[in-house]
Order: structure tokens, then sequence, then C-alpha cells
């Protein structure tokens, strides 16, 4: 069951989606912060503050926005007409866990869009994930993160998304696809995790060496790791185990799931 988020969370949350509907509204019509502060007389600064959802926008403040983007308040900050949660399905866990390779057969399946939101987060910042992190920081990567959900939910009705491995760390942007998906926890041993990664020859997660002593610690990173998320990989809708399972096995798994 889905431990509600605190008052705080949601109104966070709430203020994210409003923000990127006016920076949404924006790169769609070709306008520059400076020129919108301009037309609504509302200062740049604050118009940054809001689109990261870091502002509480008074009405009178967001209406002079509003007359300035030529859309009513309501289209704002009503809440949009959602496609049922099973639309979407929303793969988490840690990397190794089977999301790419089982989210892409189940989409294939299903007939529906395939989307690995980590590859999204890099066309949203316009980097390499690992670019994204060193020159902007996890804050920021977290925000392009939550960006990048909201476009992908907005432009598909249906899909199955592959999300990455620590965003159900962030309480708005997992609550948003808890609202809006149907999750599935991907889960499977830490030695299962550690094989599947070294396989795929992208050792992102490590930060120790592959061999002799630094083997075990990276084993020791992902077992903590699990052991710190298991409670929020937990909240999903259902939970696959994947260890020790063919890929047509877990899909089956998976697909009964959500039947």
């Amino acid at each position: 069951m889905n431990a509600p988020l605190t008052s705080e969370q949601q109104e966070s949350a709430y203020l994210a989606r409003l923000g990127e509907r006016v920076r949404a509204w924006r790169s769609d019509n070709g306008m520059t912060r400076k020129a919108l502060s301009s037309a609504s007389g509302v200062s740049e600064r604050y118009l940054a503050q809001l689109e990261s959802g870091r502002g509480n926008i008074s009405v009178l403040l967001l209406r002079k926005i509003a007359m300035a983007m030529g859309v009513a308040v309501d289209s704002l900050v009503r809440e949009e007409e959602r496609a049922p949660r099973a639309a979407r399905i929303a793969l988490i866990g840690l990397r190794g866990a089977g999301k790419s390779t089982l989210g892409a057969k189940l989409a294939r399946q299903l007939g529906v869009p395939f989307v690995e939101l980590d590859k999204e987060v890099e066309k949203e910042a316009g980097a390499k994930l690992g670019e994204v992190f060193a020159l902007y920081g996890q804050d920021a990567f977290r925000r392009f993160e939550r960006r990048a959900l909201d476009r992908v939910l907005k432009q598909n009705e249906r899909a199955v998304i592959a999300t990455g491995g620590g965003l159900v760390t962030d309480p708005a942007t997992y609550q948003l696809l808890q609202e809006r998906c149907l999750c599935i926890w991907l889960k499977a041993s830490p030695q299962e995790h550690m094989s599947r990664v070294i396989a795929q020859g992208d050792l992102r997660p490590f930060r120790s060496g592959m061999q002799g002593a630094g083997r075990s610690a990276a084993l020791g990173e992902i077992e903590k790791l699990l052991q710190d998320r298991e409670k929020l990989y937990g909240r999903a809708d259902a939970t696959i185990e994947t260890s020790g399972k063919t890929v047509r096995q877990s899909l089956e798994q998976m697909k009964r799931a959500l039947a």
C-alpha cells in the first residue's frame, strides 16, 4: 500500500508541475524568460523560481503571467485530465534488474512506446548523465529528471517507462510517477545486479574497482543501496523477482501481474 506524502511534499509536487507548465509554454512559443518578464511585469528571478518549482506564487502575479502568455489562469492551475494509471507502466529498481530489457519487450508485446527516462533526462539537460552530475550536481539532476518525467507523461497516454534507480529518492517525482503510472519493482539479488551490470560493460554505479577487494566493496555498495531503498521500492504496485529467471520467465510474470 502506498504511504501518503506529507502536505508539504504534495504542495512541492504541485508547484513543480505548475512551473513546468509555464516553462513548457515558453519553450513551445519561443519566448525567453526575459521577454515574459517584460510582458508580465514579474521579475526574471521570480519566474526562474516559479519554473524550478520553488516559487509559491500569488494569484495576482500568476494572473499577470497568464495574461502575458495569452492563456487562462485555470489552464495553469487546474488538475489535468489523466489517463488511467494502468495505461502507463513504470519499472523501478536498481540498474541490472532488467528494466531496459524487460521494458522494451513488454512495450513491444503491448504495442505501446518504450521510454528510458535516463535518455530523456539527457535530452532535457543536453548532456550525458555523468556530465549532468559532474556539471550541475545531484539536486539539478533530480530537477531535470522531474521535468523529463512530466514531459514523457504529457506526450504518452500509454507507455512502458524504465526509470533511473534513484528516482524513488525524490519524493515529489516519485509521487508523480505513482499517481500517473502502475509501478512495478524489478527486484534482484545484489550478486545478480552486479553480474548484469558488469556484463553490460557500464560500471557507473560502482565507486570501487572490479578486481580483488574492489569487487567485494562494489557488492557491498549494491547491498547498502538495496537496503536503503527497500521501503521506497516496496511502495510499488507489484514486485517481480528476476533473480535466477530467464527474460521470458520474468516477462511472463510481469504480464500475469498486470492481468
